[in-house]
């Protein structure tokens, strides 16, 4: 069986901050999350580094989120 899911990341990023914007779709659910990352002026300005942060804790979230979903459906069939 093949499953259809799909993530799709958005960078946004200025000297200082990137934003990442994470959507996945799952077998008809939808969840969003938002990464954050701040580069402190004093550091040398390296993008891939506040690129890399902000997506990994866009996706925790987003890892959060599915798993919350998957214990609210459990706890329904359990029911």
């Amino acid at each position: 069986m093949q499953l259809d899911a799909s993530i799709t990341i958005r960078i946004d990023e200025d000297e200082t901050n990137t934003l990442v914007f994470a959507e996945m779709d799952l077998r008809g659910d939808h969840f969003e999350s938002v990464g954050r990352a701040r580069r402190n002026p004093d550091d040398r300005p390296l993008p891939i580094v506040g690129e890399e942060l902000a997506t990994a804790r866009a996706l925790n979230d987003l890892s959060c989120q599915v798993m919350e979903s998957a214990n609210a459906k459990i706890g329904q069939f359990l029911e």
